[in-house]
């Protein structure tokens, strides 16, 4: 019988062990952390996960702040205002929601996000930092991905871990993560070029599924007893619902979760884990602002 990672279990604790630590700095006189967003646009998913960010604030005890643009809101305003968040002492992290509109470049916004503020741990500096092992803001899918597994005590030491796909937010970094000391596992990323792709994830001892095509991987490709950890969040029609629409992951979850011994479920399983994610880079950014 496979056991469901529950990310919702894991985050909130989590989060408790964060809210903790904000008492304390307020008994100690010392500064809340402050998280800000920035939203471009009505993306319906952006607009959930940010709406998301907020509450995960306020539940912590962080201040949070959400500024919101139109999609037609220009690159040099946008890096104008990111500048401004740059040079706000009293922001201590923050983000910008991707996607962003065509017209304005997702890598020069990363890369004007000055490090030390940088919450989702997308900035070159941070992913240089987490390449050689230097202390720094994780990014945030991978950092909780990387947070279950430890979580729920799942042996990767030595196991073949087989990364589907290969993004610069969750696939290179996870992979990373994964054969760093102290995970030590092989890993193998594999993508949309990749020759005989089922063959190869058939022999993951754990899967990353991270490709955002929805139940790409099938009950065939996974052998028995494999974790499977589903990162997908795709929005598929949904008629018989509320909203005409549902998350689908990229697990064919129904069929292989007989076969696992870990799964994580769509919604519920890395989702939280991504925000809470945010949450501890904040806080991180407030205690190493203490001891520069």
């Amino acid at each position: 019988m496979y056991i469901i990672i529950d990310g919702k279990k894991i985050a909130s604790e989590i989060k408790d062990e964060i809210s903790e630590e904000v008492k304390m700095l307020a008994e100690a006189g010392k500064k809340i952390p402050h998280l800000a967003a920035i939203l471009v646009g009505n993306n319906g998913s952006s607009e959930t996960y940010v709406a998301n960010k907020v509450k995960d604030c306020a539940e912590v005890g962080f201040r949070s702040s959400l500024i919101r643009f139109a999609d037609e809101i220009t690159e040099a305003v946008l890096l104008d205002k990111i500048d401004e968040l740059n040079n706000d002492n009293d922001i201590d992290g923050f983000i910008v929601q991707l996607p962003l509109p065509d017209h304005i470049s997702e890598n020069k916004v990363i890369e004007a996000i000055t490090p030390s503020k940088d919450a989702d741990g997308f900035h070159p500096v941070n992913l240089g930092k987490m390449v050689i092992g230097l202390p720094g803001y994780l990014p945030a899918t991978p950092y909780g991905i990387v947070e279950l597994i430890k979580r729920y005590n799942i042996v990767t030491s030595g196991k073949n871990c087989v990364v589907i796909g290969r993004s610069n937010i969750v696939g290179r970094p996870v992979s990373i993560l994964l054969s760093q000391k102290g995970m030590d596992a092989t890993v193998t990323v594999v993508h949309s070029r990749t020759k005989d792709i089922g063959k190869i994830i058939y022999q993951a001892d754990i899967i990353i599924a991270a490709i955002g095509s929805p139940s790409f991987v099938k009950a065939e490709m996974v052998r028995e007893g494999a974790v499977v950890i589903d990162v997908g969040t795709t929005r598929v029609s949904s008629p018989g619902s509320k909203s005409g629409w549902r998350l689908a992951g990229d697990v064919d979850f129904e069929n292989v979760a007989p076969k696992c011994s870990y799964i994580t479920p769509v919604p519920g399983g890395v989702g939280p884990m991504t925000r809470v994610s945010l949450l501890r880079n904040t806080l991180l950014a407030v205690k190493q602002k203490e001891t520069a």
